[in-house]
């Protein structure tokens, strides 16, 4: 069976031991690599891809929004997720959006073969390390309307990684390939939706709910 594969993380040496794993199993084939999630999504649309193995803490997109925009657009795709965290936010977070699998980075290289071929036969697989707390909380969870954050639509979601990641309103215009006048409007209603007033506020929330790490 060949399987072909995005691998998607923006620490350069993690990505190449990765790559050196899947490529060594018989049938996998990592086609393309990404450093941030805006890459993942541009390259979903032009790969035939089978799998995505995918970090949750990336600059200007995180995986979790990636994912869910991944999905949106090729439902057929199987996300694998990679995190230093066990946290529900991020396990819940990428699970409701639509990935597969979930582990921690420091096993990854054990499972992650296993992973994959797990997902691809539309199985979910999730790390031993996560407690099961952590899993009873998703299953009890999932299909209950999510926190605030499922109120912001996508656009405000991204808009809301950069403004935590220190993004001028400017930077953030460039990276969106939208309006400064835009920017702020959605900077507003993130703001109104959210009930916090500042820059500090609005980059803890976001960290909190997985949205990014600052890795």
């Amino acid at each position: 069976m060949s399987v072909n594969i995005i691998l998607a993380d923006d620490h350069t040496l993690f990505r190449e031991g990765l790559l050196s794993i899947l490529n060594s199993e018989l049938g996998f084939t990592v086609i393309a690599q990404a450093e941030n999630g805006r890459e993942v999504v541009k390259l979903a649309r032009k790969m035939e891809a089978d799998v995505i193995v995918m970090d949750i803490a990336m600059p200007e997109l995180n995986g979790i929004e990636a994912t869910r925009q991944v999905l949106q657009e090729n439902p057929g795709l199987k996300v694998v997720a990679l995190s230093m965290h066990s946290d529900r936010h991020f396990v819940t977070g990428m699970l409701k959006a639509g990935a597969k699998g979930y582990l921690l980075k420091d096993c990854a290289g054990s499972e992650l073969i296993k992973a994959v071929r797990e997902v691809l036969q539309d199985r979910y697989y999730i790390s031993e390390e996560i407690s099961t707390t952590v899993l009873n909380d998703y299953v009890g969870k999932l299909v209950e309307q999510g926190g605030d954050v499922s109120e912001l639509s996508s656009r405000e979601r991204e808009v809301l990684q950069l403004i935590a990641e220190g993004k001028a309103t400017q930077e953030i215009a460039e990276t969106l390939f939208i309006s400064v006048k835009t920017v702020e409007a959605h900077r507003a209603k993130i703001k109104a939706k959210l009930k916090l007033n500042s820059i500090p506020e609005l980059t803890k929330y976001a960290i909190r709910e997985g949205l990014t790490s600052l890795e």
